[in-house]
C-alpha cells in the first residue's frame, strides 16, 4: 500500500508499506503541506531503492539525517544552507569523490589552517560517510585529509582553548563549587564517566542501572550503543534524579535549573553554542576566576585520571568508547566489574565532597548559585553550615 499521513497530536506521520519495506515514522511538522512533501520523497526513494538499490539513490542529506538520528554529533554538520549539509544537501552519495571533499574545505574554510580544516569538515565528512556505509546506502573509502605545509621551522604558539585539554580533579571542584547544583550535577557526572556532552544530554533514565552502577548508552557519537560504569560518588547524585516526577513525560535525566532538558545543541568544547549550559559555564567562570574549564573537560580529565591511576589502556578505551569491537557492543547493556572498579579509582577531593547539594541532589536541581540574583540557595546553605 502507498505511504500515507496521519495526524498524532499536532504532528503528522507517514504510515505504509512500499515494496515491502514498512514505514511508520513522524515527519516532524505540523504544516500538512511540508508533511506531504516529506511524505512523496520517502515513497519515492523506497521505490527508487527497489529499483536501483539504496546505493544508487542516497544523497548525502539522507546521510546526515540517519546519522543524526543514531545519535551522532551535530557540531560542523551545518543546515540545509549552510556548512558541509548545505554543500553536499542533495548530492548522491555514490558521485561524491575525494576532490569533491577537497573543494568543499577549501570552499567552507577559505583562511583556516589544515589541522583546522580537518576538525570542521573531513572529521564530520568522514562520521557522516561512514554511517552511511553502515547502512548499505556507500562503499567504503580511505579518504584523505589535509596535512601541514612542509619546509618551515617556524613554531605557531596557539591559545589552548578550554575543554580540549585535562585539569586536576583538585582544580574541578572549585569549578564546580561555583556552579548552580543542576548544571553542577551535569558536570560532576561528566567529570565521573567521561561521557561526551551530546552524550549526557540525551541520557535517559530507563538507561540508568543504579543496582548494577551501570549506564547503557544508546545514542551516542558513533551511532553504536556502549556501557560506562557508574562511580560510586556519582551513585546517589543518579540516584536521585531518577526520582524526578517528570521523568515519565520526558526521559531525559539532567535539567537545567528551570526544569527543561538540556539541547544537544547547547554546547561546544569550547562551551559555546547558546543554551543553558553555556550561561552555567559563564557564570561558574565569572564567580571562580577559572577561564579552562568547559564540557569536554570531564571527558579528557576523566582519561587522564584513569591513565595516572594505572587503569590498563584497554580498560581506559572501553569506559570512554573507543575500544568497540562486536563482541563488546553485544553486552554493552551487561555491567562488567573490571570497568567499574577501575571507574572508582577516579579521586574525589574533599571540596567535592563537601558540596551542600549532595545531600538531596532532587531538591537542590531548580536551585540557583551566589551571584544569580535574588535565590542564592547555596550561599544561605554554606552560611548555615
Amino acid at each position: 500500500m502507498p505511504l500515507k499521513l496521519y495526524k498524532r497530536g499536532k504532528v503528522w506521520w507517514i504510515s505504509g508499506t512500499v515494496h515491502g519495506q514498512k514505514v511508520r515514522e513522524t515527519t516532524g511538522s505540523n504544516d500538512k503541506e511540508v508533511a506531504e512533501a516529506i511524505r512523496i520523497k520517502k515513497e519515492a526513494g523506497l521505490v527508487s531503492d527497489h529499483v536501483y538499490g539504496p546505493k544508487a539513490t542516497r544523497d548525502f542529506s539522507d546521510a546526515v539525517t540517519s546519522y543524526i538520528e543514531a545519535g551522532g554529533e551535530r557540531r560542523y554538520i551545518g543546515t540545509p544552507h549552510s556548512g558541509l549539509l548545505g554543500h553536499f544537501y542533495s548530492t548522491p552519495l555514490k558521485d561524491i569523490q575525494q576532490n569533491d571533499l577537497d573543494e568543499a574545505a577549501r570552499t567552507l574554510y577559505m583562511t583556516a589552517l589544515p589541522e583546522t580544516r580537518n576538525r570542521q569538515c573531513y572529521t564530520p565528512f568522514i562520521a557522516v560517510w561512514n554511517h552511511a556505509v553502515k547502512n548499505g546506502w556507500a562503499d567504503m573509502r580511505l579518504w584523505s585529509r589535509p596535512k601541514k605545509a612542509k619546509g618551515t621551522n617556524v613554531v605557531r604558539i596557539a591559545k589552548r582553548r578550554a575543554g580540549t585539554f585535562p585539569v586536576d580533579y583538585e582544580h574541578a571542584a572549585k569549578f564546580i563549587a561555583a556552579m548552580s547544583p543542576g548544571p553542577a550535577m551535569l558536570m560532576t557526572t561528566l567529570f565521573y564517566t567521561g561521557m561526551r556532552p551530546i552524550e549526557i544530554f540525551a541520557l535517559e533514565a530507563q538507561e540508568v542501572n543504579i543496582a548494577g552502577r551501570w549506564i547503557t548508552l544508546t545514542k551516542t557519537k558513533t551511532g553504536e550503543p556502549r556501557g560506562i560504569p557508574i562511580h560510586e560518588f556519582i551513585a546517589p547524585i543518579l540516584e536521585s534524579l531518577l526520582k524526578r516526577n517528570s521523568l515519565a513525560e520526558d526521559p531525559r535525566l539532567f535539567r537545567t535549573p528551570k526544569g527543561e532538558p538540556y539541547e544537544t545543541i547547547v554546547t561546544d568544547e569550547e562551551g559555546k553554542g547558546g543554551g543553558g549550559l553555556k550561561t552555567a559555564i559563564n557564570g561558574a567562570r565569572r564567580r571562580s576566576g577559572i577561564k579552562d574549564i568547559a564540557p569536554y573537560t570531564g571527558r579528557h580529565s576523566c582519561s587522564t585520571g584513569l591513565v595516572v591511576a594505572g587503569v590498563h589502556p584497554h580498560i581506559k578505551d572501553q569506559i570512554l568508547g573507543h575500544a568497540a569491537d562486536d563482541m563488546s557492543r553485544h553486552y554493552t547493556n551487561v555491567p562488567q566489574a573490571p570497568l567499574v572498579d577501575a571507574i572508582n579509582k577516579l579521586p574525589v577531593p574533599e571540596a567535592w565532597r563537601a558540596l551542600p547539594w549532595l545531600d538531596d541532589p532532587l531538591a537542590w536541581s531548580g536551585k540557583f548559585a551566589e551571584g544569580m540574583g535574588r535565590r542564592t540557595d547555596l550561599d544561605r546553605k554554606r552560611r548555615e553550615g
